[in-house]
């Protein structure tokens, strides 16, 4: 007997790494749900009944529920929610206007936990599942300017915890993954500043890194393959974490990726 293809909702779907993601569920033989503010940009999806797009904003009840809920109606059950969707935000400490800070901390923060409520019923009828967060290198440690999107992602880590302990009896694994800097929309506008070439100093492989490689990470940790693996945090950052960054790492052209 042929197992049923999984079912994996991802938000933050249209581009980079939310994108990378849904591409490599999609080779593997997954069912997706495609979540997105902006619908428009899923001109890329196949038309071939293995995905579902589905507009919202998922810092709403009413968007998340209705994602889970087309994952259920077009593919019988929901067995892993990447919860990638995110949002930058800097400014001076004394000045920045704090809707910013409000409006980061709603989409990093308080969209990851709506779309963990909304998975959960699902999950725990089909036996389990798996719940993989898109955090930050930037939640691992303080950052200059950057305080509102550090504070966010670092809250959304010990939400990440909090709920893999909750869950664990249910058969739900929730975990998340930090990137570091990786070629992105978001990330684009640095590749014209000097922030490009100094970010890329810092990283022992001496290199920025690609949508794809945090998407392996992630379709792992949603895979069978990590099946006794709850609660972690797992850097895709070439190395930019294990630094104290006191010294910089021996300076290079950059590791080739399949090494």
């Amino acid at each position: 007997m042929v197992a049923a293809p999984r079912c994996a909702l991802v938000t933050g779907a249209a581009s980079g790494i939310g994108r990378a993601t849904v591409e490599l569920l999609l080779q593997r033989g997954h069912r997706v749900v495609a979540v997105d503010r902006r619908p428009e940009a899923f001109d890329w999806l196949p038309d071939d009944g293995t995905v579902v797009a589905v507009g919202g904003d998922i810092t709403t009840e009413e968007a998340n529920a209705t994602a889970v809920a087309t994952a259920v109606e077009h593919f019988g059950s929901l067995d892993i929610a990447v919860l990638n969707a995110g949002m930058p935000a800097s400014g001076p400490l004394d000045t920045l206007d704090m809707a910013l800070f409000d409006a980061a901390y709603n989409v990093n923060v308080r969209a990851v936990a709506l779309g963990i409520r909304a998975a959960m019923a699902p999950m725990r009828a089909g036996g389990g599942g798996s719940i993989v967060i898109t955090a930050s290198t930037a939640g691992l440690g303080g950052e200059q300017r950057r305080w509102p999107y550090a504070t966010a992602k670092a809250a959304v880590l010990n939400l990440m915890r909090s709920a893999a302990i909750e869950l664990a009896l249910d058969g739900i694994r929730v975990n998340a993954v930090c990137p570091g800097p990786v070629h992105t929309g978001m990330t684009a506008r640095l590749a014209s500043l000097p922030d490009y070439d100094q970010l890329r100093s810092m990283i022992p492989l001496q290199r920025w890194g690609e949508p794809d490689e945090v998407a392996r990470v992630i379709c792992f940790l949603a895979s069978p393959e990590a099946s006794f693996v709850t609660g972690t945090t797992v850097p895709v950052d070439g190395g930019l974490s294990s630094t104290n960054h006191q010294s910089l790492p021996p300076a290079g052209q950059g590791v080739r990726r399949d090494r």
